[in-house]
């Protein structure tokens, strides 16, 4: 009998790094392409001239649900089957003229080092399956290594949602 590969759980959170750790994560059906367009479209600008003190324009979130095999940048079907709906959200009208950083994230289990590299091979995977699986253009998304520098949940180190990849529209 096959032993099966060790899963571990990751989040996918396309969010701002002060996420609330109280703020849900999308799970299952929750994850869709009419969701994902919705939480990722940036708000239209407007032009305020004279205010120096306005405040910084939010960058665009959701946080997802993603399974990596455990200690490895390796998706899983459930974790492509979720990054499909990301693929066809990033290919709508709506976001097709945006960019995108793609941060990985560990908690502090694995070392420094070891936790630098394998957050920035999983946020590569995923940037690798929507260029080939979605065709996404490469140079619509960038592929970050954050290793286990920005916990969302400090109080529990080794929580699901420190481990995660989070995608970003980026607003300039």
């Amino acid at each position: 009998m096959k032993a099966k590969l060790p899963l571990v759980v990751l989040s996918l959170a396309l969010s701002l790094p002060a996420m609330a750790q109280d703020e849900k994560l999308l799970r299952g059906s929750q994850i869709n392409k009419d969701t994902l367009v919705d939480l990722l479209t940036p708000e239209p600008r407007t032009r305020n001239i004279g205010l120096a003190n306005q405040a910084p324009v939010k960058r665009p979130s959701a946080p997802l649900m993603i399974i990596f095999v455990t200690n490895s940048a390796e998706l899983t079907p459930g974790a492509k089957k979720r990054l499909d709906s990301v693929g066809e959200a990033l290919n709508t009208d709506k976001l097709s003229d945006f960019k995108f950083d793609i941060e990985g994230h560990a908690d502090p289990r694995g070392g420094e080092e070891f936790n630098q590299q394998l957050s920035q091979a999983r946020a590569e995977s995923v940037q690798q399956y929507l260029v080939l699986a979605h065709h996404v253009g490469q140079q619509r998304l960038k592929a970050i290594g954050k290793g286990d520098r920005e916990l969302l949940n400090v109080k529990n180190p080794t929580a699901e949602e420190n481990r995660r990849v989070t995608i970003k529209t980026v607003v300039e």
